[in-house]
């Protein structure tokens, strides 16, 4: 090989970029790229919440071990291991996760309250994705009450909508990040989600905290939902500082046959 092909080659060679930064885990505007060969301390892999130039909205709160847990002050704790290490001697890292199926955002079946439900498989492996995805109005909800019947009439929610989520207090104090629970939080009182049922076409119902259900109609709101085995409730969703609106909803729960509850990871495109 000639000597300039030689050097032809290394220059196109060395002009192949070896960032980290690829279609799956592009680079972040603002932050030097870091090339192969680099010390790997340096590395500091993204971590966002939007994405897209501010298209795309990460929905789905992460999973840590100080946020709240059902009925308990003591929070998640903890959930991860990694029992194969590569620092140990082992080939690869290989960890290992033990949550509820209720923990962090999520998603309920009907099995979840209704038992003969849970007994005949009504499971998140049945639960519908057509549902789960598709044109979402996201909508806020009055401060200072429950969602109450009068609260859904006062909405105004078109006819024809078929999946909502409902930000609330819950949102503005912040209740996710808090690790113990709070049963003041804010959620459907079993009127408020009759009507929804009787009069709105709706099918997917979002919340932002543990439980769409009012603490004080945990069950009976539960029921009135999930009974026509047609309304899909997602719990527990992040949506702070995105704009009331439409939007495309994306949730993809985990195909668990036999589990009445899944995490799930939610997106809003604009």
């Amino acid at each position: 090989m000639k000597p300039t092909v030689v050097l032809l080659f290394f220059f196109l060679l060395s002009s192949i970029s070896f960032s980290h930064a690829t279609t799956a885990y592009p680079s972040i505007p603002g932050t030097t790229s870091v090339e192969y060969g680099a010390d790997t301390d340096a590395l500091i892999p993204p971590r966002r919440e939007v994405y897209g130039n501010g298209r795309i909205f990460d929905i789905s709160h992460r999973y840590c071990t100080n946020m709240p847990a059902f009925e308990t002050n003591d929070g998640v704790g903890e959930f991860l291991w990694l029992p194969n290490s590569m620092k140990n001697g082992s080939i690869a890292n290989n960890s290992e996760f033990k949550l509820p199926t209720h923990t962090g955002t999520h998603v309920d079946a009907p099995g979840h309250v209704i038992d003969h439900y849970f007994d005949a498989g009504f499971d998140v492996d049945t639960l519908d994705l057509e549902v789960l995805n598709g044109p979402a109005l996201l909508v806020d909800v009055p401060r200072d009450t429950n969602i109450t019947a009068e609260v859904m009439k006062s909405l105004h929610i078109p006819k024809g909508v078929r999946r909502v989520l409902f930000r609330t207090l819950n949102t503005d104090r912040r209740l996710m990040f808090q690790k113990e629970f709070d049963s003041s939080y804010v959620g459907f009182m079993k009127d408020g989600a009759q009507w929804l049922v009787d009069n709105t076409d709706i099918k997917l119902v979002g919340i932002d905290y543990l439980s769409v259900a009012a603490y004080d109609d945990l069950i009976p709101s539960h029921l009135v939902f999930l009974e026509g085995r047609e309304i899909i409730l997602v719990e527990a969703l992040k949506l702070d500082d995105i704009q009331p609106g439409i939007y495309s909803v994306h949730c993809l729960p985990l195909r668990l046959p036999g589990a009445e509850g899944s995490p799930i990871r939610c997106i809003l495109i604009k």
